[in-house]
């Protein structure tokens, strides 16, 4: 295994989870080695080797650091990969995965025992799953009776609480006052219908109106639509009892306050932790552009603070990919948009231009081919779509930034019409890869001015392990023209 000081180098600085596992860093002035995410102060480079695996940290005479414990990363035996697994844990409980859900149902989402859960979490975080839940609650429900006018009733029951007897106690018992007294200084905002405001801060730059002109060519009509520096789009969020709620979220940015604003309806007030987590994967809010654009230098001049555009649902850019293989993306938006509107779930009303929900992988399969193919979809896409769909049901797979790369592009490329132009685009959007890269993609090869995939890994390993953002931006770049005005974009398995 070949590794870039560099790279790897820029990966230590940015501890960066995503790439835990891929390297381990010896550090001559200490002795030891670690994970690219050790929490000590960054090593000096001069002081840096890297490793491709543990075994070979050890031969060049570094000892495991006992900090961050190299044998846990990812890539170990999974019983002993905690911080992966904790974090997974976390980020579940983050989206309210336990205010639908019991502990050993997370345990078991997991992949553990709910014994080996409360044991890992503990060592992580200093306090256990149900401990670290009850603090998300009470910073929802702060936020809630903050910043909306909805009932302390509403409020506690949107925010997880069984009941409004055990939020009150829980309240008070933490923060020494009764949640009504929120509601005194509370900022009184005029939201028609009683809808419901948040801000989701990120790390500037934010790129806001180069990723709003990505989702807008590709917004797929009754889907998503956007609206000069706003970005609205239905919802469809799957509960654990096996319904599923529909809405929608508008969102427009706050720059002087480094955030967005989420505005969501009243109906989706129980929802609220799974909605903002899946914007904050949408608009790519975990970045660290600071670090990212030093590291992709002249390439990301033209537009700094770049996101990759994530996902709402991983099987919508599933069958986005699928369905754009070979075609324009104005070409595969009118495709999309038959899908979404003879075979997804309606809004009870249709609001801010908006009528449909995407199609779930169910109802997806549920669709009879000829009915796919009288929708414009030719035979094999039909058969990789409903080869995705069926995968998903059964839970083959999953298409989540919790899903496992490696495995997941492996199960992508075993369903028949799925290649690595497809897996890639997947991989960067619906997994949130920093480093996936369609490498065969035709623009990328026009862009860099080479005839193949394997020219363009070539020249794209300098941008490593940030390719992801490197294709965004030549991709950027491309669909301006030589002249700065739009072209069509044509996209190739």
């Amino acid at each position: 295994m070949t590794l870039d000081p560099e790279v790897c180098y820029k990966a230590v600085s940015a501890r960066d989870r995503r790439f835990d596992g891929w390297f381990f860093v010896g550090v001559s002035s200490t002795g030891v080695y670690c994970r690219p995410v050790c929490n000590v102060r960054t090593p000096r480079f001069e002081n840096c080797t890297f490793y491709g695996t543990a075994a070979a940290a050890e031969k060049a005479g570094f000892r495991p650091c006992l900090k961050c414990r190299p044998e846990l990363a990812p890539g170990a035996a999974r019983f002993d990969a905690t911080r992966e697994l904790a974090d997974a844990a976390a980020a579940m409980i983050d989206e309210g995965f336990l205010n639908r859900a019991d502990l050993p149902a997370l345990a078991a989402r997991i992949g553990i025992t709910e014994r080996h859960l409360r044991r890992i979490f503990a060592d992580e975080f200093g306090v256990s799953p149900v401990e670290y839940a009850q603090t998300q609650r009470l910073l929802l429900a702060k936020r809630l009776l903050t910043d909306t006018a909805l009932p302390v009733t509403e409020v506690a029951l949107a925010a997880g609480f069984g009941s409004v007897r055990r939020f009150n106690g829980l309240f008070k018992s933490r923060y020494g006052f009764a949640p009504g007294r929120l509601r005194q200084n509370a900022r009184q905002l005029a939201i028609p219908d009683g809808d419901l405001v948040f801000q989701v801060a990120y790390r500037p730059p934010f790129a806001w109106d180069a990723l709003l002109d990505f989702l807008g060519e590709r917004a797929i009509e009754g889907v998503e639509r956007r609206d000069g520096d706003t970005y609205t789009r239905t919802l469809r969020i799957e509960r654990e009892d096996g319904q599923s709620l529909v809405g929608w979220c508008r969102i427009a940015p706050l720059p002087d306050r480094h955030a967005l604003q989420v505005t969501l309806p009243p109906a989706l007030a129980g929802s609220v932790p799974q909605v903002l987590g899946k914007l904050r994967h949408l608009f790519d809010l975990g970045a660290r552009p600071d670090v990212i654009d030093a590291h992709l230098g002249a390439l990301a001049c033209a537009t700094p603070g770049l996101r990759v555009p994530g996902a709402v649902d991983g099987f919508e850019i599933a069958v986005r990919a699928v369905v754009g293989q070979q075609i324009t993306v104005k070409g595969a938006r009118r495709l999309l948009g038959r899908l979404a509107q003879r075979f997804g779930a309606p809004l009870p009303c249709a609001i801010h231009g908006l009528t449909h929900t995407f199609p779930s992988a169910a109802q997806m399969l549920a669709v009879p081919a000829d009915s796919l193919g009288e929708a414009g979809i030719i035979r094999s896409r039909i058969a990789a779509i409903h080869g995705v769909a069926q995968a998903i049901v059964d839970g083959r797979l999953r298409l989540d930034p919790l899903a496992p790369l490696e495995a997941t592009i492996a199960s992508l490329l075993a369903i028949k019409g799925i290649g690595p132009w497809t897996a890639q685009y997947i991989a960067m959007r619906a997994l949130g890869s920093p480093d996936a890269m369609p490498v065969d993609d035709l623009v990328l090869r026009q862009a860099l001015g080479v005839a193949d995939g394997r020219a363009v890994a070539a020249r794209a390993a300098q941008w490593a392990p940030w390719r992801a953002y490197a294709a965004l931006h030549l991709w950027r770049a491309a669909a301006q023209g030589p002249a700065g005005q739009p072209i069509e974009i044509l996209l190739e398995i």
